[in-house]
């Protein structure tokens, strides 16, 4: 069945990773980098999650997994090489209705973790529905050569530019028209060979034209 593609809005909301090992790790840095309130329940920390929690404020919770300590949370996933556990906590999270992952067991997870080109504010995900993440991280790698941080940079600039449309130009097929053009691969190359002042003033001149 096809899956809903959705970027998730985790700030300062809570999140469990359940397992403390060297997958749990890279789980919790996903989670934190995306402003979760983590929570890491797992009886055996490893160094490098103990350094992990304690620079990010994380919570840890040194003691065998329990049910209740889903309670609150948007998501949690299963990090621990116990098939049984595993099942348990996918479990009681359908029960809870909180979504979950457990890794490496797709057909216990409620989503999947993409692999992700991020540059800035672009993220593009790559997802093989649980079915080989080797792949995902294949082209994810392939998308990393073509996409560089020049588009990051050039993203930050449009959001600039998207403002001032919505601010001075009032015709929506205008507006339509002229985000159009400028997102356009002329005007990202443009941006690439002049620099960003200059592809300001040639977006300037544009926006000119549309104005009443």
């Amino acid at each position: 069945m096809a899956k809903y593609p959705i970027f998730l809005e985790l700030s300062g909301r809570r999140a469990v990773v359940i397992g403390g090992g060297g997958v749990g790790v890279r789980k919790a840095q996903a989670l934190l980098a995306a402003g979760a309130r983590l929570v890491v329940v797992a009886e055996r920390i490893d160094d490098m999650m103990k350094a992990l929690c304690a620079d990010s404020k994380a919570q840890v919770v040194k003691s065998r997994y329990s049910k209740e300590y889903l309670a609150g949370a948007v998501l949690a996933i299963a990090a621990t090489s116990d098939h049984e556990l595993n099942r348990r906590i996918y479990k009681d999270c359908q029960e809870l209705e909180i979504l979950c992952n457990v890794v490496d067991e797709p057909e216990l997870c409620d989503f999947f973790v993409p692999a992700v080109v991020k540059r800035d504010n672009l993220q593009i995900a790559i997802c093989t529905d649980g079915f080989s993440p080797a792949y995902a991280g294949h082209i994810r790698k392939k998308l990393e050569d073509i996409f560089t941080d020049a588009h990051g940079e050039f993203l930050v600039e449009l959001e600039t530019l998207r403002k001032r449309v919505i601010t001075e130009v009032p015709d929506q097929a205008d507006r339509k028209a002229l985000f159009g053009h400028m997102v356009d691969d002329e005007s990202f190359e443009y941006f690439v060979e002049n620099g960003p002042d200059a592809w300001r003033d040639r977006a300037g001149k544009i926006i000119e034209e549309y104005l009443p």
